[in-house]
């Protein structure tokens, strides 16, 4: 396989795992359900390998994947709800993720779209992204329980159903429960390229569930697709996370800033640039959002 067409495997992967869920398989659907679950996952939230309050789980099935992250943050419902109710609160999250390059609102009569523009983990053209949107349906919002979701029916390739959906619901002390949950559905072009992908340049990569220890007394770690999965689940979560923890224009740097340092923490999966290439990677990408240009 030759550099060009690595790279460009690299990025139908990246366009592969945009996130996404199947509500029949992965919605809890009401602060009921959410309770409950933060009831049953309350020992792994206290005490599990990420040094916070998190659970990743992971699925793999024919022609599907899945990824959830349920966690608490630091945030009070209200203030989780106004910032993630909107569609422009997306596309802050989504902007923080090494491969989006351009994200935007779009109206129409009958619908908002976020457009997503995702390529390498460089600067480059807009010209030279490719192009993913997001139907917004209106977020759901009441006292005890809160769900938005974006929906895309068809992708590149094979690839289609992918979904976007989060959910919370309060917790005791300020605190939210949320649970970030994705799946899309792939046909053959999608899985050749994921195979070359995993082949070259992916070989070495590992999600966060433990299998064993190897021969050398060490950690293994879920590898392949799932890793893949994993790896994005992760992102995604501290992208909701930093974005919480920083809603507003003027403190853009701050949320680049603990996007990227948050990733550094689990850096045997997440570590892919350097931390001032990716600063100024993204100061560019706002300023050619902000000036409306390409």
């Amino acid at each position: 396989m030759n550099h060009a067409t690595i790279r460009r495997t690299v990025l139908w992967v990246w366009l592969l795992l945009l996130p996404a869920l199947a509500l029949a398989q992965t919605q809890l659907g009401s602060a009921a359900a959410m309770q409950a679950k933060h009831a049953s996952v309350k020992g792994q939230l206290e005490k599990n390998v990420f040094g916070r309050p998190l659970v990743l789980e992971s699925t793999e099935a024919s022609g599907q994947l899945s990824g959830n992250i349920f966690a608490v943050v630091a945030y009070p419902f209200d203030q989780v709800s106004a910032a993630l109710g909107k569609p422009s609160g997306w596309c802050e999250v989504l902007m923080l993720h090494l491969n989006t390059k351009h994200c935007a609102v779009r109206e129409t009569d009958s619908a908002k779209t976020v457009a997503v523009a995702v390529g390498r983990k460089f600067d480059q053209p807009l010209s030279e992204a490719q192009k993913v949107d997001f139907v917004w349906q209106p977020a759901t919002v009441s006292p005890d329980y809160f769900s938005a979701r974006l929906s895309a029916d068809k992708g590149p390739l094979s690839t289609r159903d992918y979904r976007i959906e989060l959910e919370a619901t309060p917790l005791d002390g300020g605190k939210t429960f949320i649970h970030l949950g994705y799946s899309y559905a792939y046909g053959t072009a999608a899985r050749i390229a994921m195979q070359g992908y995993l082949a070259t340049i992916g070989s070495d990569k590992v999600g966060f569930t433990a299998t064993g220890t190897n021969a050398s007394g060490e950690q293994d770690y879920v590898g392949g697709v799932r890793g893949v999965v994993e790896r994005n689940t992760m992102r995604y979560y501290l992208a909701i996370d930093a974005y919480l923890g920083a809603p507003d224009a003027k403190q853009l740097p701050g949320r680049l800033a603990t996007w990227f340092d948050s990733t550094e923490r689990y850096a045997r999966q997440l570590h892919e640039v350097e931390r001032n290439d990716y600063l100024s990677m993204k100061r560019n990408e706002y300023k050619r959002m902000e000036s409306g240009g390409s």
